[in-house]
């Protein structure tokens, strides 16, 4: 057994270097049809089979949360997931790949929630959730894509998910590389990265060397309570999207959608309009992210920006920080308040598992706001996280 994974890991790298053009567009995709940078560390674990490729990815963040305020609470949770993609070349231009994204979130965040102060979205036992996090579907994505080269630079490809990530936003958060050190959800998720998981999802996209640009409709309703099921609707929602890659470093996207009815006590549609730049370089990884949510109902345009970063040092040690503004209406107390957050932390990698990158690590987040909201929050509400991460070991 021993023999068999260490040529599994020596093909890879291998195969990696060899990949056709097609393939290789394939391999750098993140979440639904979005991708890091190319140079961003990517830890996922490939066998060969004949002409089959196969990919394995996974993440795990043990947490102990304690925040300070009234409208906080302290909680033992888990956020993972775990995917598996196959892939195979048809002739020397075609490349065909089915994936499947997996989240034991529905068990491991019990009661539908962890503590988030001054986070919004989706609902817990038929009420909205304030200041908390909701958890991810147990079937995260399950979709399939298609890659054609048309000549040399260009290419065009279909993108099919029942549940997966249309074209609207940057790598959502779990799987963004400037995020690979941060357990919790960003408070502008619900502004960028939200229709990570939606349903009916069809995407087509053209690439010509560094350009690429997408379409997608989907459904746009937020999955529903019962997060062990796949939900369902009509294609009612659309998006599109233009990314550049001026260099293996660096990847831009700007995108906008219109999001019919996402959340279920909101009467009204959205038009989500974003824009992010992502770096990384020698296994530093930064973001910053814009999202605006114009809700047609109240007629509010409201903001949020996001400055996120990793940076490696020593191989072992990771420093990370995220910088948050954003515009919430959602909160306890009626109106619109610009709510800051800002999150400083550290992790360690303690060797335990051979082909698992283990570490211990801990954050600490302090917020900025309105006087209105302090007979609510407190006067220094403020939240401290403490965790083990577990992941597939990066291949080098």
């Amino acid at each position: 057994m021993k023999k068999i994974v260490i040529l599994a890991v020596i093909s890879a790298v291998g195969a990696r270097a060899q990949m056709s053009d097609v393939a290789m567009a394939l391999m750098n995709i993140a979440s639904g049809t979005a991708q890091n940078p190319e140079a961003a560390p990517m830890p996922m674990l490939m066998t060969q089979s004949g002409r089959w490729n196969s990919m394995f990815m996974g993440t795990a963040f043990v947490v102990d949360t304690q925040n300070s305020s009234p409208r906080g609470g302290d909680k033992f949770f888990s956020t993972n997931w775990v995917m598996g993609t196959v892939q195979r070349p048809i002739g020397e231009r075609d490349v065909f790949q089915a994936e499947l994204m997996l989240s034991l979130e529905p068990a491991t965040v019990t009661e539908r929630r962890y503590p988030l102060l001054f986070q919004t979205g989706e609902t817990a036992f038929g009420q909205p959730i304030i200041d908390g996090q909701h958890p991810h579907d147990f079937i995260m994505s399950l979709g399939f894509h298609y890659v054609h080269q048309i000549s040399d630079g260009v290419m065009w490809d279909a993108y099919f998910a029942p549940v997966g990530d249309p074209a609207l936003g940057p790598v959502a958060f779990p799987h963004r590389a400037s995020a690979a050190e941060l357990p919790q959800a960003p408070l502008s998720h619900h502004w960028q990265d939200s229709t990570h998981i939606a349903n009916e999802v069809v995407t087509v996209g053209l690439r010509y060397k560094k350009v690429r640009v997408e379409a997608s409709g989907f459904y746009g309703s937020e999955p529903n309570e019962n997060r062990w099921n796949i939900d369902s609707g009509p294609i009612n929602s659309w998006s599109s999207r233009l990314w550049l890659f001026p260099s293996p470093n660096w990847a831009a996207q700007v995108s906008v959608g219109h999001i019919a009815k996402p959340e279920e006590f909101e009467p009204g549609d959205q038009v989500r309009t974003t824009a992010s730049v992502s770096y990384s370089r020698n296994g530093w990884s930064s973001s910053f992210i814009w999202g605006r949510n114009h809700d047609t109902a109240s007629k509010h345009d409201l903001n949020s920006w996001l400055v996120e970063s990793v940076l490696p040092v020593r191989r072992k040690n990771f420093l990370t920080g995220r910088i948050e503004v954003v515009d919430k209406d959602e909160l306890s107390v009626p109106g619109i308040f610009r709510i800051g957050s800002y999150t400083f932390g550290y992790t360690r990698d303690i060797p335990l598992f051979r082909y698992v990158e283990s570490g211990i690590g801990a954050n600490f987040t302090i917020y900025s706001f309105p006087d209105e909201l302090r007979p609510v929050y407190g006067d220094h509400p403020a939240g401290a996280d403490v965790y083990l991460r577990f992941r597939l070991k990066k291949m080098q």
